[in-house]
């Protein structure tokens, strides 16, 4: 059957005063009608009584473009009700080139990518269409894009290569990306100024397309420093901004939003409601030039006497003077991710523990780790100060604030995050505090990222719009993945539709695959 016909349920409109019982009926893969509908008498039924529907949650933040054809993925990501995930996040990905960069120096975030053969985004968009139950749509990395021209080196880029660089951004946006991401902390990204940057978001400026940050320099009380950049990149550019993962108070936050509101800047940004973050090992606790370097000269630098002490003596100071970890940072990092087999019982450890358990200091348990695993380790980033749900949730009620996960698929012990964070959202900060009613869930975690990010006809349940939808059970709905217990799955999300096919139904993946690469739409489409 073509036809499917949603009954009984209360259909969520972003910006309705609340839930209105509606049928929903679906042909085609598009709605095409919504309230009290006659059955048809040749649709599949699907029985909504008690629950909401609403349209398929947006990830903005997500390193799921290389896992999602396992099925473990997409059944953690459809049991929340997500639908769609942005990818080629913090500057590094895949595409443009071979992949080979995005696969190395992200192992342990994105993970290899198991069907992506090119050198475009066209290519590597291609690999989703028909081949998994949700959408993936595509930020151009801009580290990979100076990887690409320029190798790691450090320093500013010649007129040839900048005009290289900003080819081939307009190139992924001509291909369907959705925007350009930085990641101001790490290589080559690092090494890349506002006027760079700002020359390569040239591409965006004719579409609206956003410039996506991880900003430089640590967020939480440094954050005024790197909005400050990113405004400036920008209005030199004349392209809204998107803040990743802006771990702030909430505060600091709409302190930021105001100003950057004032200075004529369209802004927005994801925050996950959790105060732990997770990066790859390396950016935390080596200088960038061993991050920029193929890992076998990482690791030469490493495992030579001379070499360690070196960075033991000039950058471990600096380590224990970061922000949100400081001296304390040996008991605030677990590890999520290592392939070593040596280390495989480390898994969930901090790197104290692992330590102890070695007998030796947390600066060589750090660095032997990292030598194993050929760098390939990720880690779980606790904070000095925990923030209060009350806070989190303010940072979240920001009419600014997208929902975006930051989740990371990779490893034995990752952050609960990739799991739990829309759940999360829907469980504690709309039911239980409050923070969102349900119409404000839908424009922070599902609309708003649609027209951000130019996704197109979905985001909304009316006729004509692209039928992803989410059934979810208000009274239900809760994350249950734990800092401990990191893989357990969502519940309160049984069924769920791509295009109008059940890609989930009683809490099951279907194997049905009408998801694929989502190319960047008019804003009017």
């Amino acid at each position: 059957m073509t036809r499917t016909l949603i009954r009984g349920g209360s259909v969520v409109d972003a910006h309705a005063a609340e839930p209105r019982p509606a049928d929903v009926l679906i042909d085609e893969g598009r709605i095409v009608e919504v309230g009290d509908v006659a059955d048809p008498g040749d649709a599949a039924i699907l029985d909504a009584a008690g629950r909401l529907v609403l349209p398929g949650l947006v990830d903005a933040h997500s390193h799921a473009e290389g896992v999602v054809f396992d099925p473990d993925v997409q059944a953690a990501l459809l049991r929340q009700g997500v639908t769609t995930i942005i990818g080629g996040q913090d500057g590094v990905s895949y595409a443009p080139g071979d992949g080979t960069h995005g696969a190395r120096y992200f192992a342990a975030i994105n993970g290899p990518h198991p069907r992506y053969a090119g050198t475009r985004v066209a290519d590597l968009l291609a690999t989703y269409d028909g081949a998994v139950p949700l959408n993936v749509a595509y930020l151009v990395p801009a580290g990979t894009v100076r990887q690409v021209v320029m190798g790691g080196v450090d320093r500013p880029a010649n007129p040839e290569e900048r005009a290289r660089m900003v080819a081939l951004v307009a190139e992924g946006i001509a291909d369907g990306a959705v925007g350009l991401s930085t990641g101001l902390d790490y290589t080559p990204g690092v090494f890349a100024d506002a006027d760079e940057i700002a020359a390569l978001c040239a591409p965006l400026a004719a579409s609206g397309l956003p410039y996506v940050t991880h900003m430089r320099g640590g967020y939480e009380d440094n954050s005024a420093v790197g909005v400050e950049e990113a405004a400036r990149i920008g209005r030199q550019a004349g392209v809204p901004i998107h803040i990743s993962h802006f771990h702030t108070r909430a505060d600091e936050a709409a302190r930021l939003m105001a100003w950057l509101t004032a200075e004529g800047v369209d802004a927005s940004y994801d925050a996950y409601p959790y105060t732990r973050g997770c990066s790859i090992l390396g950016m935390t606790l080596l200088p960038p030039e061993l991050n920029a370097v193929e890992p076998a000269e990482a690791i030469a630098v490493l495992t030579d006497p001379e070499g360690r002490a070196r960075v033991r003596r000039d950058w471990f100071p600096r380590v224990d003077h970061y922000p949100s970890l400081g001296p304390q940072w040996p008991d605030l990092i677990t590890v999520g991710h290592t392939p070593a087999p040596e280390f495989a019982w480390a898994h969930g450890l901090t790197l104290r523990q692992i330590a102890g358990e070695r007998g030796t200091d947390p600066i060589d348990a750090a660095l032997d780790l990292l030598v194993a695993s050929k760098l390939e380790v990720n880690g779980i980033m606790a904070v000095r100060d925990q923030r209060p749900v009350e806070d989190l949730g303010r940072l979240i009620a920001h009419p600014a604030h997208l929902g975006g996960s930051d989740g990371i698929f990779v490893g034995r012990h990752p952050h609960p995050r990739a799991r739990g964070t829309f759940a999360s959202y829907l469980g504690t900060y709309v039911r239980e505090r409050g923070f969102l009613d349900w119409p404000g869930a839908v424009r922070h975690l599902s609309t708003g990222a649609v027209d951000r990010f130019h996704l197109g006809a979905r985001g909304r349940v009316r006729p004509g719009a692209i039928a992803d939808l989410a059934l979810v059970d208000p009274d239900a709905v809760r994350d249950t993945a734990t800092y401990d217990d990191p893989l357990s799955l969502a519940v309160g999300v049984d069924d769920v539709l791509v295009a109008g096919r059940a890609v989930l139904a009683g809490g099951e993946l279907t194997g049905e695959n009408p998801g694929g690469g989502v190319r960047a739409a008019s804003p009017a489409a």
